[in-house]
């Protein structure tokens, strides 16, 4: 089992893109489109104020039809986020964004954002883990 630290290791990129409060929507979808990411973190300083997904877009500014260029961030973005640290197990992950419905997870280490890890990121490690077992229990068969 996979820990967050391992998955994060494994990510070509380690860069988590973030936008201040006063943005607007059309800037951190901009961001999102150019990044080809699905989440940005809303960030003052070092503090997490915020994520905003794909799925905030559609819930609380297209189908309440508000404009991308005159909201800000700050009145759409989802402020409760839920984070794991890198000593987090990818199973643990895994039920944490099943039971919550999340697609995307921040890391933090004593209070600073080391990362963030997608359900993608998790679907991924969890069949690599599973192709090593497979492959162990073929060996195993065959010798």
């Amino acid at each position: 089992m996979s820990t967050v630290a391992q998955i994060l290791s494994s990510k070509p990129s380690q860069t988590v893109h973030t936008v201040a409060p006063s943005a607007s929507v059309r800037d951190a979808i901009d961001v999102m489109a150019r990044q080809r990411i699905g989440s940005l973190l809303i960030v003052e300083g070092t503090r997490i104020l915020g994520i905003f997904t794909e799925r905030d877009y559609a819930h609380k500014v297209e189908v309440r039809g508000r404009t991308s260029t005159g909201t800000p961030i700050s009145e759409v973005m989802t402020p409760d986020v839920i984070f794991v640290t890198p000593t987090t197990t990818s199973q643990e992950c895994m039920a944490l964004m099943t039971d919550r419905r999340l697609r995307h997870l921040p890391v933090m280490d004593q209070g600073t954002l080391v990362g963030l890890i997608s359900i993608g990121d998790l679907v991924k490690d969890i069949i690599s883990e599973q192709q090593f077992v497979i492959a162990q229990l073929e060996r195993y068969i065959h010798s």
